[in-house]
């Protein structure tokens, strides 16, 4: 009888340990922040061209430009990414993001339409 009352205990203890490390491990997962950072970003083909690239980019969750603004609205998950490595990403693109100046190899290869200095059109 008390053996069975210690593997019953240890049971219980081992069931316990295991669910709380199961709920903290997907809370963690779970974790996702939304952020706007603004562009230099002028017409449609800007929204497409930052909308897909930013796609792929490693815990990205969804992306909307909005071309009227110039604000990025990007929800990511925060145990693969942060703000900072989302505003590189963007500038790799060959668009400014909020403080940091587009990467000029990649600007130059944007369209006429999408250089800084046009109207939003």
């Amino acid at each position: 009888m008390k053996n069975i009352k210690i593997s019953l205990r240890s049971l219980l203890a081992v069931l316990i340990f295991t669910s709380v490390s199961i709920s903290v491990k997907s809370q963690e997962q779970k974790k996702e922040e939304t952020i706007s950072i603004k562009t230099s970003a002028v017409c449609g083909e800007c929204k497409d061209r930052i909308e897909s690239a930013m796609a792929f980019e490693k815990g990205v969750k969804a992306v909307n430009l909005d071309v009227k603004t110039k604000m990025a609205t990007i929800t990511y998950k925060t145990s693969k990414t942060d703000p900072d490595k989302l505003r590189t990403a963007i500038t790799k693109i060959g668009y400014d993001a909020d403080d940091k100046v587009a990467d000029s190899k990649a600007y130059e290869k944007l369209p006429a339409c999408c250089k800084k200095g046009n109207e939003t059109h």
